[in-house]
């Protein structure tokens, strides 16, 4: 499978699955759930919502709807809004999750943001190094195109180092 760390907004990009960076509740509120939200147009939050709340780390499947892609998984990576920040438990369980969805519903390609991290407030180097191990830790039998998604130059930075740092060179 092959992974690669890229920079930009995560509604803008192309591939079969796109991953939100989810809270247990699926309301989409800011942050990646926001951009994608806007790029998807009025239907996917109501969607969304509507297939919650789901457990901590677990997974939601709703349409793309405007964005270039199938499907969205909302990976729930921090509980409900207010109700507590990510841990490095529930980062892991819900990359693991996405991956293993995508995968089982036979996807080749995703784009994955740092799950928990921004406005979920986990670190981002200790996300990124979560979310690297469990990229490159999964076996998938369809998946074989996964982007880590940064936003911003710095971010993007960080995740690259991170992920190059746990690979054999």
């Amino acid at each position: 499978m092959e992974f690669t760390v890229v920079q930009g907004d995560i509604a803008e990009r192309s591939a079969d699955v796109l991953v939100n960076a989810a809270g247990t509740s699926l309301r989409m509120g800011s942050g990646v759930a926001g951009a994608l939200r806007r790029g998807a147009g009025p239907g996917i939050n109501g969607e969304a919502v509507s297939k919650g709340p789901v457990d901590l780390g677990g997974t939601a499947v709703t349409d793309a709807y405007d964005l270039d892609a199938e499907i969205v998984i909302h990976a729930a990576a921090m509980p409900h809004y207010g109700d507590g920040k990510a841990t490095p438990a529930s980062v892991r369980l819900a990359t693991h999750n996405a991956l293993k969805r995508a995968d089982r519903e036979g996807y080749r390609s995703l784009v994955m943001p740092a799950l928990g991290c921004g406005v979920a407030g986990f670190d981002l180097e200790r996300g990124a190094r979560i979310i690297s191990e469990e990229i490159d830790a999964f076996s998938p039998e369809t998946l074989s195109d996964v982007r880590f998604i940064a936003y911003g130059a710095d971010a993007a930075e960080t995740v690259r180092r991170v992920a190059a740092e746990g690979r054999p060179g």
